[in-house]
């Protein structure tokens, strides 16, 4: 995996983000992808060549191995990472909609119009694909942290496992290698995916409490406009007389 061909597609997105949208990414890439290409990996390169039984039955040690790591979990931290980003590219790829249609429409009414004020302002459509985003994002992390508690019960990684899978004959004790650092990764990163959903939630309650006031904003200043009844008064609900004073009228 091209973890440098990622990186530079999602620091795009830290353009576009919140403060707690660019913490996420923060995280993803200093405490998760850094985290998974230069230690995890490791961790886990020798889990089927030192994964040890006491026994000599041909296929019996590689079907004990199958049985006690159905899915890695490397590669089930590799797609995680994968599918967590993918929401991501979602904004950008709207963003370059919006660029790719400003372009098009100066070049047909002139550089002295615009369709977009700011393209990547979050407004209109690309306020929905983002917070849409989130969800998803939420949603993968949550998915994937079932499947590892599923597959591996309350994250543990144990000393030794017991199989009794054919073609063993017998019962057969297997013991993993280095269970103590595995475990330990192991919380570690289900715990930064933790910490990425709690995130994820803050940034969906921040985006929906800006909305609220924004649109709050806008109708007190309607409800405003109309009560006073002047054209050029926008701050009251009282006659205009009343601030005459205090600010220069516009001339009709």
């Amino acid at each position: 995996m091209d973890w440098k061909g990622l990186e530079g597609l999602l620091s795009g997105v830290n353009k576009y983000s919140t403060g707690f949208g660019r913490i996420w990414l923060a995280l993803v890439f200093v405490f998760r992808v850094m985290v998974f290409v230069v230690a995890a990996e490791r961790v886990w390169s020798d889990d089927q060549k030192d994964f040890d039984c006491n026994t000599l039955m041909p296929g019996c040690a590689n079907a004990c191995y199958n049985y006690t790591f159905p899915i890695s979990h490397i590669r089930l931290w590799a797609l995680q990472l994968i599918f967590v980003t993918c929401p991501s590219f979602m904004v950008v790829m709207h963003v370059w909609y919006r660029e790719d249609r400003e372009r098009k429409y100066r070049a047909k009414h002139g550089d002295g119009v615009r369709l977009y004020n700011n393209p990547g302002q979050k407004h209109g459509g690309l306020w929905w694909t983002y917070f849409l985003s989130l969800f998803f994002k939420t949603g993968i992390e949550v998915l994937f942290l079932y499947l590892l508690h599923y597959i591996y019960a309350n994250f543990d990684m144990p000393r030794k496992v017991t199989c009794d899978m054919w073609p063993c004959q017998h019962n057969v004790d297997c013991y993993i290698s280095r269970p103590t650092e595995k475990r330990i990764f192991t919380y570690f990163m289900v715990g930064a995916s933790a910490v990425c959903i709690v995130l994820n939630i803050c940034e969906i309650l921040y985006l929906i409490a800006m909305r609220a006031l924004r649109h709050s904003h806008r109708g007190n200043m309607a409800t405003r406009k109309k009560t006073c009844g002047e054209p050029y008064c926008t701050d009251c609900s009282l006659p205009l007389s009343t601030y005459t004073s205090a600010k220069e009228i516009k001339p009709e």
